[in-house]
């Protein structure tokens, strides 16, 4: 079993940085693969980036150029990086992860963990 926690939320202004940080524990998850998604009040969980174990990336059309997903295992942790933030980008945001490949990245089934969420505003 994964327990995956977020953190790193808060509110903000439209521009501003974020750095949201999600720490694996229970078994090591050097090769897994894991993702990031969002969910605004009244919408669906959305897709927002995701990370093969060998480092390959992968956005949503919204947030590529502004958003980086990356992972430092020795920490067991994989980051979300949020630049030029934007008031849609409000949403609590979940980290996710499986420990073999998707058939598709963007799909919120294809994963077998989640965390508890992370809350992000961002003010116009």
């Amino acid at each position: 079993q994964v327990q995956l926690v977020e953190s790193g939320g808060g509110l903000v202004q439209a521009g501003d940085s974020l750095r949201l940080s999600c720490v694996a524990s229970g078994r090591t998850f050097t090769t897994y693969y894991m993702g990031w998604f969002r969910q605004a009040p009244g919408k669906e969980r959305e897709f927002v980036a995701a990370l093969r174990w060998t480092g390959t990336t992968y956005y949503t059309d919204s947030v590529k150029g502004r958003f980086t997903i990356s992972r430092e295992n020795t920490k067991n942790t994989v980051y979300l990086q949020m630049n030029s933030l934007k008031p849609e980008d409000t949403a609590v945001y979940y980290c996710a992860g499986r420990p073999d490949s998707w058939n598709d990245a963007r799909l919120p089934s294809q994963y077998d963990y989640w965390g508890q969420g992370t809350q992000v505003t961002v003010s116009s």
